[in-house]
Order: C-alpha cells, then structure tokens, then sequence
C-alpha cells in the first residue's frame, strides 16, 4: 500500500513537472511570436508614417531621403557611436581606414549628445593648434553643431588640403570658449610618431593609432632600441584614440608571457563572446615598462593599458582614460551604404567593464597646462552662449590666443613624461640587477 502511494506521488510530479514544461515551452514560443508580432507592428506604424509623409507632405519627399534620415535616427538611438552611413560616407571611412585623408587630423564622437573631441592626431594641424581632448565642437563654420551628426560633422572638418576651417570649441578644463582656424593638410596616419632615447639607456616609443601596420612599425622600433641597449621603455599612448580590436592584442602581447589574458569580448550571443590570451610569440625582454595615458586615449590604447596594468607587467602613468568599451562592426547594405553598430563590449583582464570609466592610472599626474587653468564660468548650455552673444569680446579672443601661446610652451616641457622618466629611473635603482 505504501508502494503504491509513493508510486502515485511520483507519477503526479512527473505529470505537473511535464505540464509546468510544456507550459513554460509554450509560453517562451508565445514571447517569440509576440515579439515578431511586436516587430511587424512598429516596422507598419513606420511604413503608415512614410505613406503619410508621401502622399501628404506640401512637397513631394524623396523615399530614399527619407529612409536615410529614419536609419539615421535609428542607429543613433542605439549609443553614441553606432551611426548609419551613406555610400559616400563610407568610402571616407575606407579612405580614414588607409591612413591618408584630406582634414585637420582629429578623432571625434558624441558624448552627452554634443560632437566632443577624442584626441587631436600627432603631427596634425589640429594638434598644432592646441585642439584637446575633450573640447566640445560647438561649432563648425559659424554652422551651430547642435543637431549635427557624427558624418556631417566629418564632411564639415574634412576637406581640400590648404583650405581653413573655423571651429569654436568649448574647453572642458578651462569651461570657456574659444575660435580657432586651421587649415587643412593631408593627414597621414603614421602609427608609431617617436621612437628614442631619453637618457640612461631608457627608450621612449610614441603610437598614434592603432593600424594594421601598427604591430610590424612597433616591432622593428623595439628591436632597433634593444639593439641599442635600451632597458627599460615608456610607451605613450596619450591621445591615442585607438583602432583595430586584433591590433591591440598584437600590441599588448608584446610585452606579456604566453596565455596572460589580454581582453574579454562580452556580445549579446555567448557564441560572440571570447577570451584573448597572449601567444608569447613576440615577447620582449621583461625590462621596466610605463605607460602614459590621458583622456584622449580611447578603445584599442584602452585595451594595451588595461592589460599592462592588470598584468602587472608595467605602471600606467597620467590621467584617466576616454572609456570606450565598444567593439564595433561595419555592415555594408545593397546600395552601397552601411550601418556601423555595436555588438560587443570589452572587459580588462580582471573582468572591469570600462564603458564610461576609463582606466584609470596608478599614478595620475595631470598635465600641466590643464592644471594650471581655473574654470572662471560655470557650465551653462555652451550653444545658448553662442547664439546669444556670449561670446568673449575682441580684446578676451586677443588674451586667448596669448594663452594658447603659453600653452604651447608648456607643451614642450611635458610634466607627464618627466614625471614618467623620474619615475621609471627609481625602479631601475631599485630593481635587481639581471631582473
């Protein structure tokens, strides 16, 4: 009798466990109808809206103008750097994507719905004129960029080489705004800018942007300053805003044993996700190692620091970083435009998400002209000051400029890399001899 109890208990629960699965079977294909019927449903209100708008509006509207503008709005609803492309914002981009292209030599996105400087490219005209990371464009030929996107605002800044563009830039340090013009030159992207001795046998190596040449150029300057003699190396990676994901894993492991993590790729599909590990095929000798970072360093410089210092293989010196965490793709469409999205985020090797964060240094150092300047303004709506005449007066542009001057000659002695230097010379008294 007890059996027989137990027996019916039994198979009571396997019949509710069966029922529950089959309902929550039938539930999970429920959401998946609702949610493609979900889909239908807005794609129609879309397509109500554009028949509308066809038959309706006072002017006869262009369909193609008016998809463009709706996949627009559309990839720029998603974050702040997917973006949709025409066919010929495209080819620029493929132009960028070769190293040479006519402009003033600055990497640009949205943040916080205004178009904001990443970093100025080394030995451009921008960086000549003193254009920062993190100065807003507020505008762009006396055009206000208040409701431009990411590619009219390219096409504003690119253009024939000798001819100026005019920018008022809201600077995010000193909370003022200031114009500036620069003339256009054709921006070639060399990925490693400096490679040289500082003193005492410790080799400093400047990288600009990361390229699919970027490995090889690194390569041949670390075995050109180890051939030297160099032992120890400060690899600056200021204002660099970054490149190509594979690019940046052939950096790091550069200066990492084999199978230390690099980065972590997390996608919305576990089958995107992965786990870059170092091969060791490239590895250099393990001498004292500093990296510089500031604000502009973005992206792949994000991914190198973050493995150099989560490694513990070096000490990342400066400022706190860009924080971009995107891993991006381009997808080409039928008529020759594109959409550029999202599909994945990067972690650190110690698993830190850095969207909006940034790296941040193990010894920060602020630049010294950044430093030195004293917010005099509160943040208000920088395009309000524009548009209502707020504007510094002739003689404040005048006293501007003088500061960029003295700027400028700030540059050139770099509290950063001194402080760098000095410090990269107490390890090396420090450290033992053969290690």
């Amino acid at each position: 009798m007890k059996k027989r109890i137990i027996a019916s208990v039994f198979i009571v629960s396997l019949f509710l466990f069966a029922s529950i699965a089959i309902a929550g079977h039938e539930k999970g294909q429920a959401d998946k109808v609702r949610s493609k019927d979900n889909l239908f449903e807005d794609v129609q209100l879309f397509a109500d809206a554009v028949s509308i708008l066809r038959d309706e509006y006072v002017e006869a509207p262009d369909s193609k103008k008016l998809v463009y503008g709706a996949m627009r709005g559309m990839l720029g609803s998603l974050d702040d750097y997917s973006v949709f492309l025409e066919p010929d914002e495209l080819k620029e981009l493929e132009v960028e994507a070769r190293g040479e292209f006519g402009g003033i030599g600055v990497e640009i996105t949205m943040k916080d719905g205004i178009l904001t400087i990443i970093a100025p490219i080394a030995g451009t005209p921008a960086e000549e004129a003193a254009v920062m990371p993190g100065d807003k464009i507020v505008e762009i030929d006396g055009k206000l960029t208040r409701d431009m996107g990411m590619t009219e605002a390219m096409k504003g800044l690119r253009g024939k080489p000798g001819t100026s563009v005019k920018l008022t830039l809201w600077g995010e340090k000193e909370q003022k705004l200031r114009k500036v013009e620069i003339r256009r030159a054709i921006i070639k992207i060399k990925s490693v800018t400096k490679c040289e001795f500082l003193e005492d046998k410790i080799g400093y190596i400047r990288l600009a942007e990361f390229q699919a040449n970027t490995p090889r150029e690194l390569e041949a300057s670390l075995k050109k300053l180890e051939s030297q003699g160099m032992d120890s190396l400060i690899l600056d990676l200021r204002n660099n805003p970054g490149g190509l994901l594979d690019v940046s894993v052939d950096v790091a492991e550069k200066f990492l044993p084999k199978d230390s993590v690099i980065v972590s790729v997390k996608a919305r599909n576990p089958e995107q996700s992965a786990v870059f590990k170092s091969k060791g095929k490239f590895a250099h000798p393990d001498y004292p190692l500093i990296v510089l970072v500031n604000g502009g360093s973005a992206s792949a410089s994000e991914i190198v620091a973050g493995a150099i210092q989560d490694n513990k293989r070096g000490i990342v010196v400066g400022t706190k970083t860009f924080g971009k965490a995107a891993v991006q793709a381009v997808v080409p469409l039928k008529d020759g435009s594109a959409v550029k999205f999202t599909t994945a985020f990067y972690l650190t090797p110690s698993g830190k998400l850095i969207k909006e964060e940034g790296i941040a240094p193990d010894v920060v150092v602020e630049y010294a002209v950044e430093s030195s300047r004293k917010a005099d303004t509160e943040t208000a709506d920088i395009f309000d000051m524009v548009e209502g005449g707020g504007m510094t007066p002739a003689e404040k542009a005048k006293k501007a400029g003088a500061e960029e001057k003295k700027d400028k000659s700030a540059l050139e002695k770099d509290n950063q890399l001194q402080s760098a230097l000095n410090l990269i010379k107490a390890i090396k008294i420090y450290r033992p001899k053969g290690k």
